[in-house]
């Protein structure tokens, strides 16, 4: 007691301060590895190495004490070794997110996927090619991607064609995008339970679905009827063109135009009255 009451004695504005970037540092670690394998991995290991800590702290457990100090060294060098593809994730993420980095070139690749994404929507409009494409937001979807088959390729309108073209092996699954890459595809995804119209399928609950249990916003294109569909936050605007779906995809890239879930109550309602 009195070695916790002497270090609260010692504590400054300093501290304070210091305490907090170390804090925020931590915090933008966790948001970083958010939605990956290795979040699950990092909490294991930091139960663990608390676990340790408390008993060696309040307990003459000399081995066990020599052996944490031993490892601890070992687990710093390893950290980097084991979370490699998920560090390299997040450095990509931040730098896709920080201005200082080229705002102007961020702009122009999203303007780059936005036109890929309207004219592969478009096209598989007309020719009435079932087609469900994921965004990914700030909330990761990894475990959704590594259930999926596993690409890296650029955003593209013949890309995107190509993998939803009728008896294509990838076809009934989802797609995934994260920034300006297609990191999956033939993904499942999970179904929401709302109600829905009789005249929505499996794609269609999928791209509500996803959207309920993250930030994603998602485009459906009916392989029955042609319509082309948007979801966000649990909602569904219908019947969309391609120039109200380049109006929402902008929206959702850019911080200062978010796609507002009320706006997009009020439009669904709207369309769902003058479908009747």
């Amino acid at each position: 007691m009195s070695d916790i009451l002497a270090a609260f004695s010692r504590f400054t504005w300093v501290s304070a301060i210091d305490v907090l970037i170390v804090t925020l540092i931590f915090y933008s670690i966790i948001r970083l590895l958010e939605g990956t394998r290795a979040i699950a991995l990092l909490r294991g290991l930091l139960l663990v190495l608390l676990t340790a800590a408390i008993l060696t702290s309040f307990t003459e457990l000399t081995a066990l004490k020599w052996i944490l100090n031993q490892s601890i060294p070992a687990i710093l060098i390893s950290i980097p070794v084991i979370f490699q593809p998920e560090l390299r994730q997040a450095l990509e993420r931040l730098g896709r997110t920080t201005p200082l980095l080229g705002r102007q070139t961020v702009r122009t690749t999203e303007a780059r996927v936005v036109e890929a994404l309207v004219q592969a929507a478009e096209e598989l409009s007309e020719n009435r090619h079932g087609a469900l494409i994921v965004l990914e937001g700030e909330v990761g979807l990894q475990v959704y991607i590594n259930a999926g088959v596993q690409m890296d390729a650029k955003v593209s309108a013949p890309l995107l064609l190509s993998i939803f073209y009728p008896n294509s092996p990838l076809h009934d699954g989802a797609v995934i995008v994260r920034g300006d890459r297609i990191v999956a595809a033939g993904c499942v995804l999970p179904l929401t339970d709302r109600p829905l119209d009789v005249q929505l399928g499996t794609r269609h609950r999928a791209a509500i679905g996803i959207t309920e249990v993250s930030d994603a916003l998602s485009i459906v294109v009916s392989e029955e009827t042609g319509y082309i569909s948007v979801a966000r936050n649990g909602r569904m605007i219908r019947k969309i063109d391609g120039h109200k779906l380049r109006e929402i995809l902008h929206n959702f890239f850019h911080p200062h135009a978010i796609f507002r879930a009320g706006e997009l109550r009020n439009r669904e309602r709207g369309q769902e009255a003058g479908g009747r």
